[in-house]
């Protein structure tokens, strides 16, 4: 196996084992375990289980939890919903590509952080929005991006150092 994840046969028998062939509960296992899906696990899964290859990528797909690329350790996600954009989230999109050097889909090279963004979060009222690790930032300008980011990485200092 080719990928980073930690003894793959290993991870897909012991959750084959708990799971059966129920191949989402699988593949929640992979992405826990590796922070994606890779291709070769899924490659592998359908394998083991039985299940079409297709059958996987289009339920791995189907499902925001689910990513087929690597994310960084911190998620930042941008809402491009019809508020959002009318209210400045290109901008603020434009901030956070210059002060992490990725653009939405990207994660960048120390893998610390990773860009998406989604057609709406259900936060209007506090438009635009950014998601970061779970954390709402409502009313967010293009100026207070940095600040918001190094928090992050601060606070991910702090706990590392702990």
């Amino acid at each position: 196996m080719s990928h980073q994840c930690e003894c793959l046969e290993t991870l897909l028998e012991e959750s084959i084992k708990r799971n059966g062939h129920g191949f989402v509960s699988i593949l929640q296992d992979i992405q826990e375990d590796c922070g994606y899906l890779p291709e070769d696990a899924l490659r592998a899964l359908a394998r083991k289980t039985g299940v079409p290859l297709s059958e996987i990528y289009r339920t791995a797909t189907f499902y925001n939890y689910f990513s087929l690329v690597p994310r960084g350790k911190h998620q930042v996600v941008v809402c491009t919903g019809t508020t959002c954009h009318v209210r400045g989230a290109k901008r603020v999109s434009r901030e956070i590509t210059k002060n992490l050097g990725i653009r939405v889909g990207e994660v960048t090279e120390d893998r610390e952080f990773s860009l998406e963004s989604v057609n709406c979060l259900g936060c209007c009222a506090f438009a635009p929005v950014v998601v970061v690790d779970g954390r709402h930032y409502g009313n967010l300008t293009p100026d207070e991006v940095k600040k918001v980011l190094d928090s992050v990485k601060r606070e991910a200092v702090t706990v590392g150092a702990t």
